[in-house]
C-alpha cells in the first residue's frame, strides 16, 4: 500500500488501541480493491475526545470506527446518530460526512449469526447487559426474533435493558432473569448470545456460563469473544452438538459494515477475514 497525497484516511479511535485487529482488516479491503485510503488507530485520552473529533474534521479524515471508552461520550461531538444508534445510546463508526454516529457492532452480530440461521421468529437469550448485549439486542428485536431473554448477574441491568428494548415497540416479548438461571431457558431457545467477557484471553480455563448437558442439537450458539477463537462456551457447544458461530465473525460484518458507509462501496469480506485469521494466527 502506497500513501500519497491523495490517501484517504480513516481510523480508530479508542483507549488503549495497540491490540486493535481492525487496521490490518480494513488495510487489506482496500489494498485488494486498490482503493486510495488508508487505516489507523488513534490512542485518544478520554479528556481529549473533543479535540480528537474536531481535529480529524479539520484534517479532512473520513471516518472513525470508536471504541472503548469512547462509544457514548462521542455523541455529544456529532450532528446526527442514526435511529438505532440513538436506542442503543452508543455509537461505534463515525462518517465525517454528515458527522453523523452509527453502531454496527449489532448488525455484525446479526450477520454472524445468519451465515447459520435466521433470526426471524426465533427464541434468542442473550447473555451479558453491557454495551455489547444492548447494540445486539436491538438489532435482534429488529430483525424480528420472537422473544428475546436479557441473562445478567445483575438483574436489575438485566431488567433496565428488556425494558429499553420493549420499549422501542420493536418486538412485544422481552425477558430478564439473572444469569444463573440459564439452563432454565436454553431448552426452549433458539439462539444463545454470550456478549460477557467469560473466557476472553488471558482468563481462557473458566466456567463457561453454560455446559453441554443445558444444550440441545438445534441451539445456534454465538460468543462474542474472539481471541481465543474456540472459547469455553463455544468448546461447550460443540460437545453438544450444537451449532457454534465464533466471534471473529461479528468483528468481521461490524467492519464490512463500517468500511460500506465511509466509502459507499461493498467490503471484501473474504480478503477481511484472511486478513483477520492471519492477525489472530488462525
Amino acid at each position: 500500500m502506497k500513501i500519497k497525497g491523495s490517501t484517504n484516511i480513516v481510523g480508530l479511535i479508542g483507549h488503549p488501541v495497540e491490540h486493535s485487529f481492525s487496521p490490518p482488516m480494513h488495510n487489506a479491503a482496500f489494498e485488494a480493491l486498490g482503493m486510495d485510503y488508508a487505516y489507523v488507530a488513534f490512542d485518544v485520552n478520554p479528556n481529549e475526545l473533543k479535540s480528537a473529533i474536531s481535529g480529524a474534521k479539520s484534517l479532512n479524515i473520513k471516518g472513525f470506527n470508536v471504541t472503548i471508552p469512547h462509544k457514548i461520550g462521542v455523541i455529544e461531538f456529532l450532528d446526527e446518530i442514526d435511529e438505532v444508534a440513538g436506542l442503543i445510546g452508543a455509537v461505534n463508526t463515525i462518517d465525517f460526512k454528515e458527522m453523523k454516529g452509527y453502531n454496527t457492532d449489532g448488525i455484525g452480530a446479526v450477520k454472524a449469526i445468519e451465515e447459520v440461521t435466521s433470526i426471524e421468529n426465533k427464541n434468542v437469550i442473550v447473555a451479558g447487559a453491557g454495551g455489547a448485549s444492548r447494540a445486539i439486542s436491538f438489532y435482534i428485536a429488529k430483525y424480528g426474533a420472537d422473544t428475546l431473554t436479557v441473562l445478567n448477574r445483575n438483574v436489575e441491568k438485566a431488567q433496565n435493558l428488556a425494558g429499553d428494548v420493549l420499549d422501542s415497540g420493536l418486538m412485544n416479548e422481552v425477558k430478564y432473569a439473572s444469569i444463573s438461571e440459564i439452563n432454565e431457558y436454553l431448552s426452549d431457545g433458539d439462539i444463545l448470545i454470550n456478549t460477557t467477557p467469560v473466557g476472553m484471553h488471558p482468563n481462557v480455563n473458566v466456567d463457561s456460563i453454560a455446559t453441554s448437558d443445558d444444550m440441545h442439537e438445534d441451539l445456534v450458539v454465538f460468543d462474542a469473544v474472539y481471541n481465543p477463537n474456540e472459547t469455553v462456551l463455544i468448546k461447550e457447544a460443540i460437545k453438544a452438538n450444537a451449532k457454534p458461530v465464533y466471534g471473529i465473525k461479528m468483528l468481521l460484518y461490524q467492519g464490512a459494515e463500517s468500511f460500506k458507509i465511509w466509502t459507499g462501496v461493498d467490503a471484501p469480506v473474504d480478503v477481511m477475514e484472511k486478513a483477520l485469521r492471519e492477525t489472530l494466527d488462525l
